[in-house]
């Protein structure tokens, strides 16, 4: 057992890993500057510190003071469509951030550098996406997630900083942000029933996801540095099955007890299938079986209904208007 730092702990995934960490022992200090995440998703065992990862005096301090065995980094802004509008935003908090951290990981003798990746870094028509492609991702999001990978693995040549990369995709589950209006499309649609509104569906709802349950995958990010197969991997984690946005609409009105109420907008540009091959992750994970969508989502529901409906942040202000999708438009 050490003392682990967690970066997005306030957050979805962050918070959940936070919590299978304290059950394995650790101590776990929690860095979160809250622009997404919230101070009630944190297992009250757990250290909080208000903060960015961006800022540089603010890390190399806490990890000056806190010496960390190992650190878990999750801080991400991880709207994928809206990244092509806030390409600075995006790069500074995605990859900057990212420097800032492994800068200090090697410098503070860390043990292990777990980070949490995308499938947005193998890009459109590699399907079943393994671990084995050439990742040619197709927005600002996914390039600054493999820049970081990339940077990972030359901090491991150069410095010998142990390193495990996971590459999640469309989780969902309690302390997930229902109220962010650009991303997580289960969120999205629960706020919206909450709220007496249609669900709102990009194109025609036909383009499918693997639409994977936190409680899936948070054990096996949080165990990584104790298993010697890991170090130096990539993994991709996540459900086996895809479906369309279609079907998760209706699973997710059933969850509801309501009829399905749907609003269609114009497409966006966006990968239409995404799916993952996880079996070099059930090779050296002991993996637990996979959470059915019906099951998840009724899990999430039951959240969302004791926490209500929350209201949608202001738009954040897009530093390319050009094709910005008008419902993304600041009012």
């Amino acid at each position: 057992m050490g003392k682990a730092l967690v970066t997005g702990g306030a957050g979805f995934i962050g918070s959940h890993v936070t919590r299978e960490l304290l059950d394995l022992g650790h101590e776990v200090v929690v860095l979160d500057d809250l622009s997404g995440g919230f101070r009630e998703n944190v297992d009250p065992r757990a250290r909080i510190v208000v903060g960015s990862i961006v800022d540089e005096a603010l890390v190399v301090d806490l990890f000056r003071a806190e010496r960390f065995d190992c650190v878990y980094h999750l801080a991400a802004y991880a709207a994928e469509g809206l990244s092509h509008f806030i390409r600075r935003f995006n790069y500074d908090n995605n990859l900057i951030g990212s420097v800032t951290l492994i800068n200090a990981a090697v410098n503070f003798a860390v043990r292990c550098f777990v980070y949490t990746s995308s499938i947005a870094v193998y890009g459109e028509n590699q399907l079943p996406m393994h671990e084995g492609l050439v990742p040619q991702p197709e927005d600002p999001y996914g390039i600054a997630k493999l820049a970081v990978e990339q940077d990972l693995k030359a901090a491991a040549r150069l410095f010998g900083l142990p390193s495990v990369i996971f590459r999640p995709h469309n989780v969902y589950g309690e302390h997930q942000n229902i109220g962010d209006c650009y991303r997580n499309v289960l969120g999205i649609f629960m706020n919206q029933i909450l709220q007496g509104q249609p669900m709102t569906i990009f194109g025609d709802g036909t383009q499918t996801r693997a639409f994977t349950y936190i409680g899936d995958i948070a054990p096996m990010i949080a165990r990584a540095p104790a298993v010697p197969a890991a170090r130096g991997e990539v993994f991709n984690v996540g459900a086996d099955t895809p479906t369309t946005v279609n079907e998760l609409a209706r699973v997710i009105a059933r969850a509801f007890g309501v009829e399905p109420r749907i609003r269609y907008l114009p497409a966006r540009e966006e990968v239409l299938h995404a799916f993952a091959d996880h079996q070099k992750a059930r090779r050296v994970f002991d993996r637990p079986a996979q959470t059915s969508l019906e099951e998840g989502v009724r899990r999430m529901a039951e959240w969302a209904r004791r926490t209500g409906a929350r209201a949608s942040g202001p738009h954040k202000q897009p530093e390319i208007a050009r094709n910005l999708p008008p419902s993304w438009r600041a009012e």
